[in-house]
């Protein structure tokens, strides 16, 4: 009998095509456990709707990895285990060739070839632990030393990974252990909570005689990587291999190995200046203070969470990502919204609607600290944009910033996450005492036609250079800055709100007066970003048709509303846009073509879909991933073109269908990768 453990923790992105690879790989009749470490996410959802047939062993608590593996372990009775990480894709027969290899003589864990997504093999055999070993690595790096078994304890030779072979362990994204193995050995050591339980129990499998078998027959894709990118998982794991040494060896010879490891840590954090010598740092950090084992999850109250937005909750569309990710955070921790400190101060002549700016903003600050939800507050600071003046640029930022702190202390805030979209934030937090420096990248706002581009320009760049992540919505915007950014640039896609964004079956009764068919849009009519020409001219093209319009403008609509076609509503509440949109028979985004726009990724294009609503749009890079579902134009004539075709055909693909396609793009999701992100949970 076959048992196949999965652990989970915040697994929603990557579990589903975990358990749809188990089949073909050789799964046959085995039962599959999805162990979660109470995950808040949809990742039981998901995995339900992967493999209906799973079976969900909750813990209640996040037990770590040693602790979900034994607790699957403990529910899979009488069989073989074999124990995945939900991040790892199993290749056809994986299965069926591991148990043959558990099947040779004196095999107690067999363990497949582990591959990136693009083939490259990862090195994931290993040798016995020792100083020596631990040494050479940190004088020659571990690929260096691998090369000489005495002196390294990663197997690099290419060859190793062609043949079978046995192994003193491996990595234990996916590995196979015999029931006999199990019984002889007992559970996984738990107070290791992550890294080092496996090497430990391989270890221990072969102080008992049971081979660890390595068979690249028996292939699997792992994506991994987060205790790369992660300063505290990579001090967990780092401090982790002097606990298993002391463990095994006692306390003399664990000094000596943490001198090692101390070692090849400081030589690190020395050569690797800046962020990509962060997590080298955090290790010595760990290394030094060493206690016997690590910290329980739970045992230090999270960090709260400071979001300086670059919208206003009060008076812009809380549509918005800022608003969205805070909100779903807002479950799990504290959270304060510092609403937009502006880019620049609004100038008659320059700036439109200048006084109708101030005034809303004035409203806004008269409301200081409100609580819309439990633990989600919204703070409107007074703020002077004026940052084209050195001197009131730093009066400025001291005055927010007296502002924003009063409001922590009150709300017991002492080291938040701080998240940063607008950049003139960077002034204020700059010196502000912080778990972590979040660095929200929605856009090139240097770019922005009213902000001074040089000053502007200047805070991202600190930004970029002293921000612990980088979050980008565009791919385009995070490949151009890559080299600014390294490893601490990471995609964080938009999310939606389906649950709000279902379609109702009766429209609002002013909407409903209007003839259709319509063809509509809905959002901020802003003519740096909408093109209104095109507006026009599709107005003007399609007199039999409707053309719909909700939002705001800072764009004069005059030339639009004198079209007898054109029904512009203005502004609607977030919370009754879902009702209108239902009522549009193609949805469009017409985009102007700038670097603003080939930098966007518009949450607007996941509602459309939720709404299941034929979508045609104007080009723009991150619209490749969608072009199964929407129809693109390059040009003002192939626009028009298409919202005829789409009035006349409907949508590339069943309402239905184009709404099934994001709901897995949940607000939540997001924000339980922030949270990995800003915490480095696992």
């Amino acid at each position: 009998m076959l048992a196949i453990v999965i652990v989970t923790y915040f697994s929603e992105r990557v579990i589903g095509d975990c358990l749809r690879s188990l089949q073909d790989a050789g799964a046959g009749d085995a039962r599959v456990l999805v162990v979660d470490n109470d995950s808040a996410d949809g990742t039981i959802a998901a995995a339900r709707a992967a493999l209906p047939a799973v079976e969900v062993v909750p813990t209640g608590r996040n037990a770590g990895f040693a602790g979900g593996v034994n607790a699957g372990i403990a529910a899979a009775s009488g069989c073989d285990v074999l124990v995945l990480n939900p991040d790892i894709r199993l290749a056809p027969g994986a299965i069926t060739v591991l148990r043959e290899a558990l099947a040779e003589p004196g095999t107690g864990v067999a363990v497949p070839r582990l591959t990136a997504e693009d083939g490259t093999v990862h090195f994931s055999l290993r040798r016995r632990p020792t100083v020596l070993r631990a040494l050479g690595e940190a004088l020659l790096g571990g690929h260096r030393a691998g090369r000489v078994p005495a002196l390294g304890e990663l197997v690099v030779a290419a060859d190793a990974y062609e043949r079978p072979g046995t192994a003193d362990w491996a990595t234990g994204a996916a590995w196979l252990v015999s029931r006999a193995c199990l019984d002889a050995l007992g559970p996984l050591e738990e107070r290791y909570f992550l890294y080092s339980e496996e090497t430990e129990y391989m270890l221990r499998a072969g102080d008992h005689g049971f081979a660890v078998r390595y068979e690249p027959r028996a292939r699997a894709v792992h994506l991994g990587g987060e205790q790369a990118t992660s300063s505290r998982l990579w001090a967990l794991a780092t401090a982790n291999r002097v606990r298993l040494h002391r463990e095994r060896h006692g306390r003399a010879r664990a000094l000596a190995m943490r001198g090692a490891v101390l070692l090849n840590e400081a030589i690190r954090a020395l050569t690797r200046p800046g962020r990509s010598g962060a997590k080298h740092r955090a290790a010595l950090r760990a290394l030094v203070r060493l206690p016997r084992w690590p910290e329980p999850p739970g045992a230090a109250d999270p960090p709260g969470y400071v979001c300086f937005a670059a919208q206003d909750w009060w008076y812009h569309n809380r549509a918005h990502s800022d608003f969205q990710l805070m909100r779903a955070i807002a479950g799990r921790r504290k959270v304060l919204v510092v609403n937009s400190i502006g880019m620049r101060m609004p100038v008659p002549g320059t700036t439109t609607h200048v006084t109708r700016r101030v005034l809303r903003k004035l409203r806004s600050v008269a409301k200081f600290l409100r609580q819309p939800f439990p633990g989600f507050h919204v703070m409107s600071p007074l703020p002077l944009p004026f940052y084209g003046s050195p001197v009131l640029r730093r009066v400025s930022a001291l005055l927010v910033r007296a502002q924003v702190r009063a409001v922590c202390l009150a709300l017991g805030l002492r080291r938040p996450v701080m998240v940063v979209t607008v950049p003139t934030a960077w002034d204020v937090v700059r010196p502000m005492p912080r778990h972590a420096l979040l660095y929200n990248r929605s856009d090139r706002h240097s770019a922005f036609p009213e902000a001074d581009a040089a000053v502007i320009g200047a805070m991202e760049n600190e930004l970029l250079a002293r921000a612990d992540r980088v979050l980008y919505a565009s791919r385009t915007l995070m490949a151009e800055e890559r080299e600014l950014t390294g490893e601490r640039a990471c995609f964080l896609d938009h999310g939606v709100d389906v649950d709000h964004f279902t379609r109702v079956a009766d429209p609002p009764p002013d909407l409903a007066a209007v003839p259709g068919p319509r063809v509509g849009f809905f959002g901020a009519l802003d003519e740096f970003v909408v093109d209104i020409g095109l507006l026009e001219r599709l107005a003007a093209e399609l007199p039999q048709a409707s053309l719909v319009l909700i939002g705001d403008a800072t764009a004069p609509m005059d030339r639009l509303t004198a079209h007898p076609n054109v029904r512009w509503f203005g502004f609607v509440p977030y919370e009754r846009i879902p009702a209108y949109a239902s009522g549009f028979d193609v949805a469009i985004m017409p985009w102007q073509d700038n670097a603003w726009i080939r930098h966007a990724n518009p949450i607007k294009l996941k509602e459309y879909l939720a709404l299941g609503l034929p979508v045609v749009s104007t080009d723009f890079p991150e619209l490749a991933r969608y072009r199964d579902r929407v129809r693109v134009a390059a040009t003002p004539d192939a626009f028009v073109a298409a919202v005829k075709a789409a009035l006349a055909e409907g949508g590339p693909r069943p309402a239905a269908e184009l709404r099934a396609s994001v709901l897995g793009m949940s607000w939540s999701s997001r924000a339980d990768r922030l949270l990995e992100l800003a915490e480095g949970e696992r």
